[in-house]
């Protein structure tokens, strides 16, 4: 398996946030400043409460896997060489339904499993002047954390 050559983001002043912090090596989600309530993917609006009082706030980086499949097709473009991969739902530890869509570099339907402790990593996408980073979620024992 190879490292897919990933396409940028489409970054919007909605998601302008979570991109900087990743670029600074931090996971920030978006959360509500009247009820608490984290936002993902962001929106205009709290899910909570329908608040606009929104900002974006650093979380732990770690959860669990909510659900996962392999992906065998080779029609996802970029990915074509990366076939078996696992893409995934990872649940935050901030919040329960806290979900964020990843890959888990380095896993396979064998050494992954649904509840299964996973922290983030960051990996740079793109060529390196443009400075993107992607937050991705690794298996908590191949990141050397703690379940």
């Amino acid at each position: 398996m190879t490292n897919p050559d990933r396409a940028a983001p489409a970054i919007t002043e909605l998601t302008r946030p979570f991109w900087d912090a990743a670029r600074q090596g931090v996971l920030a989600i978006q959360r509500c400043g009247d009820c608490g309530h984290f936002n993902h993917p962001p929106r205009e609006a709290c899910e909570g409460c329908l608040s606009a009082k929104l900002a974006f706030e650093p979380v732990s980086g770690l959860g669990i896997v909510w659900s996962f499949t392999v992906m065998h097709q080779k029609s996802v473009a970029g990915f074509e060489a990366s076939v078996p991969y696992l893409t995934a739902l990872v649940e935050l530890d901030e919040q329960p339904m806290l979900l964020l869509v990843t890959n888990l570099p380095g896993a396979s339907a064998e050494s992954a499993h649904i509840g299964q402790r996973v922290s983030v990593a960051f990996e740079p996408i793109g060529p390196l002047e443009d400075g993107l980073i992607l937050p991705q979620f690794v298996l908590a024992d191949r990141a050397g954390a703690r379940s």
